[in-house]
Protein backbone atom coordinates (compact mmCIF):
# COMPACT_ATOMS: atom_id res chain seq x y z
CA UNK A 1 0.00 0.00 0.00
CA UNK A 2 0.82 3.80 -0.19
CA UNK A 3 1.97 6.19 2.24
CA UNK A 4 -0.25 5.52 5.54
CA UNK A 5 -1.35 9.63 6.72
CA UNK A 6 -1.73 9.99 10.43
CA UNK A 7 -3.29 13.18 11.59
CA UNK A 8 -2.86 14.09 14.77
CA UNK A 9 0.97 12.23 14.82
CA UNK A 10 2.98 14.39 17.42
CA UNK A 11 -0.30 13.58 19.98
CA UNK A 12 -0.84 11.39 23.03
CA UNK A 13 -2.16 8.47 20.90
CA UNK A 14 -0.96 9.40 17.04
CA UNK A 15 2.90 9.30 18.31
CA UNK A 16 2.47 6.05 19.12
CA UNK A 17 0.62 5.39 15.93
CA UNK A 18 3.48 6.66 13.79
CA UNK A 19 5.90 4.81 15.64
CA UNK A 20 4.09 1.38 15.44
CA UNK A 21 3.54 1.94 11.53
CA UNK A 22 7.31 2.94 10.92
CA UNK A 23 8.46 -0.33 13.44
CA UNK A 24 6.13 -2.20 10.99
CA UNK A 25 8.14 -0.71 8.35
CA UNK A 26 5.45 1.35 6.52
CA UNK A 27 6.44 4.78 5.10
CA UNK A 28 3.94 7.38 6.96
CA UNK A 29 3.43 10.93 7.07
CA UNK A 30 2.44 12.93 9.98
CA UNK A 31 -0.01 15.43 9.46
CA UNK A 32 -0.39 18.06 12.79
CA UNK A 33 -0.29 21.82 12.97
CA UNK A 34 3.36 21.90 13.95
CA UNK A 35 4.91 18.84 11.93
CA UNK A 36 6.92 19.53 8.22
CA UNK A 37 6.39 18.66 5.46
CA UNK A 38 2.87 18.26 6.46
CA UNK A 39 1.88 21.27 8.73
CA UNK A 40 -2.13 21.23 8.22
CA UNK A 41 -4.39 22.68 10.53
CA UNK A 42 -7.06 20.71 10.10
CA UNK A 43 -10.09 23.87 10.80
CA UNK A 44 -9.20 24.98 7.25
CA UNK A 45 -7.46 22.05 5.29
CA UNK A 46 -5.10 24.00 3.52
CA UNK A 47 -1.91 22.11 2.80
CA UNK A 48 -4.48 18.82 2.99
CA UNK A 49 -4.49 17.72 -0.28
CA UNK A 50 -0.38 17.65 -0.71
CA UNK A 51 -0.80 15.42 2.32
CA UNK A 52 -2.98 12.79 1.71
CA UNK A 53 -2.20 12.51 -2.24
CA UNK A 54 -0.77 9.51 -3.23
CA UNK A 55 -1.69 7.58 0.49
CA UNK A 56 -3.05 4.23 0.99
CA UNK A 57 -4.96 4.93 4.06
CA UNK A 58 -5.84 7.68 6.94
CA UNK A 59 -5.32 6.94 10.71
CA UNK A 60 -7.66 9.84 11.79
CA UNK A 61 -5.96 10.89 15.42
CA UNK A 62 -6.77 14.40 15.53
CA UNK A 63 -9.58 15.58 17.97
CA UNK A 64 -10.05 18.99 20.22
CA UNK A 65 -12.04 19.15 23.35
CA UNK A 66 -12.69 22.40 22.16
CA UNK A 67 -14.20 22.10 19.10
CA UNK A 68 -13.95 22.24 15.15
CA UNK A 69 -13.97 18.00 15.11
CA UNK A 70 -16.81 18.03 12.73
CA UNK A 71 -15.42 20.51 10.02
CA UNK A 72 -11.67 19.04 10.39
CA UNK A 73 -13.31 15.97 9.94
CA UNK A 74 -15.19 16.84 6.83
CA UNK A 75 -11.96 18.36 5.13
CA UNK A 76 -10.23 15.71 5.63
CA UNK A 77 -13.15 13.44 4.11
CA UNK A 78 -13.36 15.73 1.27
CA UNK A 79 -9.43 15.84 0.59
CA UNK A 80 -9.38 11.44 1.03
CA UNK A 81 -11.94 11.87 -1.69
CA UNK A 82 -9.97 14.19 -4.13
CA UNK A 83 -7.13 11.99 -3.77
CA UNK A 84 -8.47 8.70 -4.33
CA UNK A 85 -7.51 7.76 -0.20
CA UNK A 86 -9.05 4.30 -0.52
CA UNK A 87 -9.52 3.85 3.28
CA UNK A 88 -9.94 6.04 6.46
CA UNK A 89 -10.06 4.69 9.98
CA UNK A 90 -11.44 6.90 12.70
CA UNK A 91 -11.07 6.73 16.37
CA UNK A 92 -13.91 7.28 18.56
CA UNK A 93 -14.96 6.56 22.41
CA UNK A 94 -16.94 3.92 24.34
CA UNK A 95 -20.27 5.21 24.68
CA UNK A 96 -20.75 8.17 22.53
CA UNK A 97 -24.18 7.11 21.87
CA UNK A 98 -25.13 6.80 25.57
CA UNK A 99 -23.46 9.57 26.88
CA UNK A 100 -25.03 12.89 26.47
CA UNK A 101 -21.34 14.70 26.79
CA UNK A 102 -20.59 17.75 24.61
CA UNK A 103 -17.75 16.30 23.42
CA UNK A 104 -18.67 12.83 22.83
CA UNK A 105 -21.82 14.17 20.57
CA UNK A 106 -19.01 15.61 18.53
CA UNK A 107 -16.92 12.29 18.05
CA UNK A 108 -20.16 10.64 16.97
CA UNK A 109 -21.15 13.28 14.48
CA UNK A 110 -17.82 12.49 13.10
CA UNK A 111 -18.44 8.74 13.17
CA UNK A 112 -21.58 9.58 10.91
CA UNK A 113 -19.48 11.64 8.48
CA UNK A 114 -17.09 8.76 8.10
CA UNK A 115 -20.04 6.34 7.75
CA UNK A 116 -21.36 8.63 4.91
CA UNK A 117 -18.45 9.11 3.16
CA UNK A 118 -17.49 7.57 -0.15
CA UNK A 119 -14.46 6.72 1.56
CA UNK A 120 -13.69 3.23 2.31
CA UNK A 121 -13.42 3.38 6.36
CA UNK A 122 -13.40 1.65 9.70
CA UNK A 123 -13.87 3.31 12.75
CA UNK A 124 -12.82 1.75 16.36
CA UNK A 125 -13.93 2.71 19.92
CA UNK A 126 -11.84 2.11 23.13
CA UNK A 127 -12.45 3.45 26.91
CA UNK A 128 -10.27 6.26 28.27
CA UNK A 129 -6.48 6.42 28.05
CA UNK A 130 -5.20 5.78 31.35
CA UNK A 131 -3.23 9.11 31.45
CA UNK A 132 -6.18 10.71 30.83
CA UNK A 133 -7.48 9.24 34.66
CA UNK A 134 -4.34 10.44 36.25
CA UNK A 135 -4.87 14.31 34.53
CA UNK A 136 -8.18 14.39 35.74
CA UNK A 137 -7.21 13.34 39.50
CA UNK A 138 -4.39 15.37 39.45
CA UNK A 139 -6.70 18.52 39.04
CA UNK A 140 -9.10 17.22 41.73
CA UNK A 141 -6.23 16.39 43.74
CA UNK A 142 -5.24 20.37 43.80
CA UNK A 143 -8.13 20.89 46.33
CA UNK A 144 -6.98 20.14 50.21
CA UNK A 145 -9.81 16.44 49.41
CA UNK A 146 -9.99 14.84 46.00
CA UNK A 147 -13.36 14.39 45.08
CA UNK A 148 -14.81 11.66 42.50
CA UNK A 149 -17.96 11.44 41.04
CA UNK A 150 -19.71 8.71 43.16
CA UNK A 151 -20.54 5.93 41.97
CA UNK A 152 -18.90 6.00 38.96
CA UNK A 153 -16.66 3.48 37.16
CA UNK A 154 -13.93 3.34 34.45
CA UNK A 155 -11.94 1.23 32.63
CA UNK A 156 -8.93 2.67 31.53
CA UNK A 157 -7.02 1.23 28.11
CA UNK A 158 -3.29 1.50 27.44
CA UNK A 159 -2.83 4.08 25.15
CA UNK A 160 -0.10 1.99 23.18
CA UNK A 161 -2.42 -1.32 23.10
CA UNK A 162 -5.13 1.48 21.08
CA UNK A 163 -2.13 2.51 18.59
CA UNK A 164 -1.11 -1.41 17.64
CA UNK A 165 -5.06 -1.80 17.29
CA UNK A 166 -4.86 1.02 14.73
CA UNK A 167 -1.94 0.79 13.07
CA UNK A 168 -3.17 -3.00 12.63
CA UNK A 169 -6.94 -1.60 10.89
CA UNK A 170 -5.02 0.93 8.69
CA UNK A 171 -3.23 -2.08 6.97
CA UNK A 172 -5.88 -4.56 6.77
CA UNK A 173 -8.69 -2.40 4.68
CA UNK A 174 -12.29 -0.86 5.33
CA UNK A 175 -14.08 -2.85 7.86
CA UNK A 176 -16.56 -0.98 9.20
CA UNK A 177 -17.50 -0.31 13.20
CA UNK A 178 -14.86 -2.80 14.79
CA UNK A 179 -15.68 -3.96 17.82
CA UNK A 180 -14.60 -1.90 20.89
CA UNK A 181 -11.27 -2.03 22.66
CA UNK A 182 -11.76 -1.75 26.37
CA UNK A 183 -9.13 -1.97 29.47
CA UNK A 184 -8.41 -5.01 31.52
CA UNK A 185 -10.31 -3.89 34.53
CA UNK A 186 -13.66 -2.31 35.24
CA UNK A 187 -12.90 -0.34 38.63
CA UNK A 188 -14.91 2.73 41.05
CA UNK A 189 -13.45 5.87 40.33
CA UNK A 190 -12.74 5.81 44.36
CA UNK A 191 -10.47 2.62 43.58
CA UNK A 192 -8.57 4.84 40.69
CA UNK A 193 -7.93 7.55 42.95
CA UNK A 194 -6.45 5.62 45.98
CA UNK A 195 -4.10 3.96 43.55
CA UNK A 196 -3.19 6.87 41.71
CA UNK A 197 -2.48 8.94 45.49
CA UNK A 198 -0.24 5.93 46.77
CA UNK A 199 1.80 5.59 43.58
CA UNK A 200 2.35 9.17 43.42
CA UNK A 201 2.96 9.80 47.03
CA UNK A 202 0.14 12.04 48.07
CA UNK A 203 -2.15 12.39 50.89
CA UNK A 204 -6.06 13.64 50.31
CA UNK A 205 -9.34 11.98 52.06
CA UNK A 206 -11.15 10.69 48.47
CA UNK A 207 -14.81 12.04 48.26
CA UNK A 208 -17.63 10.69 46.61
CA UNK A 209 -19.55 13.34 45.64
CA UNK A 210 -23.18 13.03 43.95
CA UNK A 211 -23.66 14.76 40.94
CA UNK A 212 -27.00 15.69 39.04
CA UNK A 213 -27.73 15.48 35.34
CA UNK A 214 -28.08 13.25 32.47
CA UNK A 215 -24.56 13.00 31.79
CA UNK A 216 -23.97 11.92 35.16
CA UNK A 217 -26.64 9.09 35.13
CA UNK A 218 -25.26 7.90 31.92
CA UNK A 219 -21.70 7.42 33.34
CA UNK A 220 -23.59 5.92 36.47
CA UNK A 221 -25.17 3.56 34.14
CA UNK A 222 -22.11 2.40 32.75
CA UNK A 223 -22.64 3.98 29.27
CA UNK A 224 -18.77 4.48 28.87
CA UNK A 225 -17.81 1.37 29.68
CA UNK A 226 -17.04 -2.13 27.51
CA UNK A 227 -16.82 -4.98 29.70
CA UNK A 228 -17.80 -7.46 27.58
CA UNK A 229 -14.59 -5.95 25.31
CA UNK A 230 -12.17 -6.11 27.66
CA UNK A 231 -9.12 -6.99 25.95
CA UNK A 232 -6.62 -5.00 27.14
CA UNK A 233 -3.91 -6.31 29.41
CA UNK A 234 -2.14 -3.19 30.73
CA UNK A 235 -3.76 -2.32 33.82
CA UNK A 236 -3.89 1.20 35.51
CA UNK A 237 -1.16 -0.35 38.46
CA UNK A 238 1.13 -1.12 35.85
CA UNK A 239 0.55 2.42 34.20
CA UNK A 240 1.14 4.25 37.48
CA UNK A 241 4.16 2.09 38.19
CA UNK A 242 5.73 3.17 35.03
CA UNK A 243 5.03 6.89 35.50
CA UNK A 244 5.63 7.32 39.22
CA UNK A 245 7.93 4.03 39.62
CA UNK A 246 7.63 2.07 43.18
CA UNK A 247 5.79 5.01 44.69
CA UNK A 248 6.95 8.52 45.86
CA UNK A 249 7.92 9.54 49.00
CA UNK A 250 4.22 11.61 50.67
CA UNK A 251 3.35 14.65 50.30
Amino acid sequence: MGSIVVTGGTGTLGRHVTERLRADGHEVRVVSRHSAPYAVDLRDGRGLDAAVTGAGAVVHCASSPRGGDERAAQHLLDAARRAGVGHLVYISIVGVDRVPLGYYRTKLAVERLVEASATGWTILRTTQFHDLVVRVLEGCARLPVLPVPAGVADQPVEVTEVAARLAELAVAGPAGRVPDLGGPQVLPFEELARAYLRASGRRRRVVPVPLAGRTYRAFRAGGHLAPERASGTGTFEQYLERRFGAGAPPR
